[in-house]
């Protein structure tokens, strides 16, 4: 197994569970998140993206299904959909840049439609 492919599996089972703390390991104070809600640096600003996300997504009707996984070298791509009380995310991509242990940069773009 690749370091990338480590690390993404790592994140996703983290996500899959709401684990905040786990999810916090793959990042550090360097890394980057861009989405098109904001740009978000470092760890503190990491940690409140994904805990807005978990508030969102910890319902029990709350789906999330990955449809496609690629790894290249120090790239993952995700394509995604999924569901919550509040909103339908119908066609999600997240990229990620994982070169060493981390995740340095990422990327997440998605159609969102008001549930």
């Amino acid at each position: 197994m690749s370091n990338t492919e480590a690390v993404l599996e790592q994140h996703l089972d983290a996500f899959g569970t709401q684990d905040l703390e786990a999810v916090m390991i793959d990042y550090d104070d360097d890394s980057t998140i861009v989405t098109n809600m904001g740009t978000f640096s470092g760890l503190e600003e990491i940690r409140g993206l994904f805990s807005g996300f978990f508030d969102e997504f910890d319902h029990p009707e709350a789906t999330i299904t990955v449809e496609e996984t690629i790894i290249y070298d120090d790239f993952a791509y995700l394509l995604w959909n999924g569901e919550t009380p509040e909103n339908n995310y119908e066609f999600c991509t997240d990229t990620f840049y994982i070169p060493e242990e981390t995740i340095e940069f990422q990327t997440f773009a998605g159609k969102l439609e008001p549930a």
